[in-house]
């Protein structure tokens, strides 16, 4: 059994933890030149044990910044492009870490791209796919079928047990590109909300405390928070009424406009890599729309 980390490893822990929150493209370089710029005598590799020990990861490109498990298969990314504009059009999870006064567990959330709104959430202190696979029956069970699906390229979630349960609803399934930032841009920006508007803030101690804690806040997201990207409007508000929402994940790394002259000459092309016609434009947000 692994021992249990020191008041010093619990301090870099913590810090790690809330500055992956605040930037989590960075991978353990970065994060390696932030503690010493606080003064933590800290080298690369301790950086990188103690992310792996946090389960995190940074977006970056760069070698396994996402597992799969090998004989797992992987889905193509579906929405570079795509105009959401309903609700219950495109679905997406993630899992974050939560530090405890002594440990720390995991949060996995389904999150409706339209609204931004919780569709379900469940937490466990180990990465398996078991409460994966229970917070996204919660979500079909109570909010119907989403037409796709997005998920990250972790073993929890292209594991048969997860993806078949998507299969047998019809759902596409869609994974993020490697060294994606943006791919799955709504659920990084739940993660810092729920951890600086409430974890950081509060400092559980246990599970059930956790647990009290994030049902009150997730019930405040939805129902009072109102979002600028919504137009000071609450998730369940637009989720309901299917107005007011929407989103575009823009492909920066799209090749470079052709002349105008050039493309009424020509045949619009096919739109590649999405999932859903394009045939109503709505909603494209900025970058500081979408972190709002």
């Amino acid at each position: 059994m692994a021992a249990k980390p020191d008041e010093q490893e619990l301090t870099l822990l913590r810090l790690i933890d809330a500055e992956y929150t605040r930037h989590p493209f960075y991978g353990s370089r970065k994060i390696r030149q932030y503690l010493r710029g606080l003064g933590q005598k800290i080298n690369r590799k301790r950086v990188q044990r103690l992310m792996v020990m946090l389960g995190l990861a940074g977006m970056a490109p760069g070698p396994n910044t996402s597992r799969p498990h090998p004989q797992h298969k992987v889905y193509p990314y579906l929405l570079r492009g795509v105009n959401v504009i309903r609700p219950n059009q495109v679905w997406s999870t993630d899992i974050t870490y939560i530090r405890l006064a002594r440990g720390f567990v995991y949060l996995v959330a389904v999150i409706d791209w339209y609204s931004r709104k919780v569709l379900a959430w469940r937490l466990s202190n180990t990465m398996d796919s078991g409460f994966c696979v229970d917070c996204l029956e919660q979500a079909l069970q109570a909010d119907g079928v989403p037409e796709i699906f997005n998920t990250d390229q972790g073993c929890q979630f292209t594991s048969a047990a997860f993806t078949d349960v998507l299969k047998a609803k019809d759902i596409a399934i869609s994974m993020d590109g490697r060294g994606r930032a943006l791919d799955n841009i709504f659920v990084e920006r739940l993660w810092r909300s729920v951890k600086h508007e409430d974890v950081y803030l509060k400092g559980y101690a246990t599970m059930p405390e956790l647990l009290i804690g994030l049902t009150e806040y997730f019930v405040f997201y939805n129902m009072e928070r109102t979002h600028q990207s919504l137009d000071y409007r609450t998730p369940d508000e637009v989720y309901r009424t299917a107005s007011g929402g929407g989103a575009k994940i823009v492909d920066k790394y799209t090749a470079p406009a052709k002349p105008q002259s050039e493309i009424e000459t020509k045949k619009e092309p096919e739109n590649r890599g999405s999932a859903v016609p394009l045939q109503v434009k709505g909603y494209p947000l900025k970058l500081d729309a979408l972190l709002s």
